[in-house]
């Protein structure tokens, strides 16, 4: 795009947020908005900043449903690809990575927009990060020194006994995060989902917040049909080749829905997907197959779990336009009233 699309001469950046549950639809969404290769009025004229908090990682592609690279090279997007999933990557990477970006899609005058499905990223954004206190070296030295003899369940059944909301919402075996939450714990002696976020919006951005919506039933269905096109595309090929790489069910990418299944299914995945790979004949096996059906209900429960909890996290969030997933013409009107007063 040669001329900008939007300015501001008041300094705030016009950011656009489109939160959708998993399965909703979002990437076909923005792409039907966006993209420079379809014919709408906002096309080539928006970047998009990823808030999806496993589609961060490297090499989880299929799992994550994250777009093709040719959707991507017609659509530019942000925080893609841009950890291994050795590495933690929480809210505050998310917020300083979403703020650089605003900047720089902003500086080639186009619209930055923000979508995903990982709510607690798109709040922390919006107002900011909840102020915690900081844990001194030796309380820190101290869990650190504590997670080495016991190990990490041991920590985590002491962070449900002091902090059961925070606990609920970590991985039993997300080490970072259950040290974190103690750290809190022992520097204040308050559990850290007592800490509330700021009740005002972050100055230095105007939001247009959409909440792209679809019934119970139908979303659920979306989910289970989603899943069974993931092992359709190579789920099973992608979660062998990152066991391959050296990856554990103990590192946070593994961690995430489509991928932890393969660890709580009943049999050692290393063992079943190296024989799936060596031996053609054991692919049609009754217990390969019973094996493959139990990660698939696994990850479909696991998938709709998580989407009400998207739901239930996002639904308090002030000044939200709720609208059915499917009303494009509803959706691009109000980011065309949004975007009215920056347009050059």
């Amino acid at each position: 795009m040669n001329t900008a699309f939007i300015s501001s001469g008041s300094g705030e950046i016009p950011v656009l947020i489109i939160f959708a549950p998993t399965a909703t639809g979002k990437t076909a969404t923005v792409g039907h908005l966006f993209s420079d290769n379809v014919p709408s009025f906002f096309s080539g004229k928006a970047e998009i900043i990823n808030a999806d908090s496993m589609q961060v990682y490297k090499g989880l592609d299929i799992g994550t449903a994250k777009a093709s690279s040719e959707f991507l090279s017609h659509l530019p997007h942000h925080i893609i690809d841009v950890c291994s999933p050795k590495d933690q990557f929480g809210s505050g990477d998310f917020v300083r990575l979403a703020d650089l970006a605003c900047k720089e899609i902003f500086s080639k005058g186009k619209l930055p927009v923000i979508c995903g499905g990982t709510a607690f990223y798109i709040k922390n954004f919006i107002y900011g990060l909840p102020i915690t206190p900081t844990a001194d070296e030796e309380t820190r030295k101290l869990l650190q020194d504590k997670i080495k003899q016991v190990g990490a369940k041991t920590l985590y059944e002491e962070l449900k006994s002091v902090d059961e909301v925070s606990a609920s919402k970590i991985h039993i075996n997300d080490e970072y995060r259950i040290l974190r939450a103690l750290e809190v714990f022992y520097a204040s002696g308050k559990p850290l989902s007592s800490f509330e976020l700021p009740s005002k919006a972050r100055t230095g951005y105007k939001f247009l917040t959409i909440w792209l919506y679809r019934e119970r039933e139908e979303l659920y269905s979306r989910i289970n049909k989603r899943v069974l096109e993931m092992f359709d595309s190579g789920l099973i090929s992608e979660m062998r080749a990152l066991l391959k790489q050296g990856l554990t069910q103990e590192h946070p990418g593994l961690q995430a829905i489509g991928y932890k299944e393969f660890f709580t299914s009943g049999e050692n995945p290393y063992e079943m997907l190296l024989e799936h790979e060596e031996n053609s004949d054991f692919t049609n096996s009754d217990r390969f197959l019973v094996w493959v059906s139990e990660i698939k209900r696994q990850i479909q429960r696991n998938t709709r779990h998580y989407a009400k909890r998207q739901i239930t996290f996002f639904e308090p969030l002030a000044d939200v336009f709720k609208i059915d997933a499917d009303n494009f013409e509803l959706i691009s009107q109000k980011i065309k009233d949004f975007t009215s007063v920056y347009l050059t």
